[in-house]
């Protein structure tokens, strides 16, 4: 593979990202809207418990909410998992490196790989946090 090929690569991983981030930032407006619209009918009690109920009631009769929570949690795991994997990739290669020339650097390559893998469980956390309001 050129050098030209390899850049054009990593363009398009970019551009992906982008592309990515911007649905899933759409996805989630358009969620948070619908249960803005709700406040705004005023189908919402002030009680905060209420609160959340009306939002499952809200969100349980209505299948476009649904929809797109489930689709919003999806992209977030997904582009999560997705992230930490090309960032382990590259983690782990410059930690195989550096183990190579110095043994004693293992514990600490073994650490930045561990926080590369953090970007999933982030996903993660945040796919829980949007199903957990419908």
């Amino acid at each position: 593979m050129t050098a030209g090929q390899k850049i054009f690569r990593k363009k398009i991983v970019g551009f992906t990202f982008f592309l990515g981030f911007i649905v899933f930032t759409l996805l989630c407006v358009n969620v948070f809207k619908a249960v803005a619209q709700q406040q705004e009918a005023g189908t919402l009690t002030p009680s905060a418990s209420m609160q959340a109920q009306a939002v499952q009631q809200k969100a349980q009769t209505d299948p476009g909410v649904m929809k797109f929570a489930f689709l919003a949690a999806a992209i977030a795991v997904s582009v999560g998992a997705l992230g930490a994997g090309i960032a382990v990739g590259y983690v782990g290669a410059a930690a195989m490196g550096a183990i190579g020339e110095k043994p004693e650097l293992a514990g600490r390559a073994l650490i930045f790989v561990g926080l590369a893998e953090g970007i999933a469980i982030y996903g993660l956390i945040i796919a829980i946090m949007i199903l957990g309001r419908v």
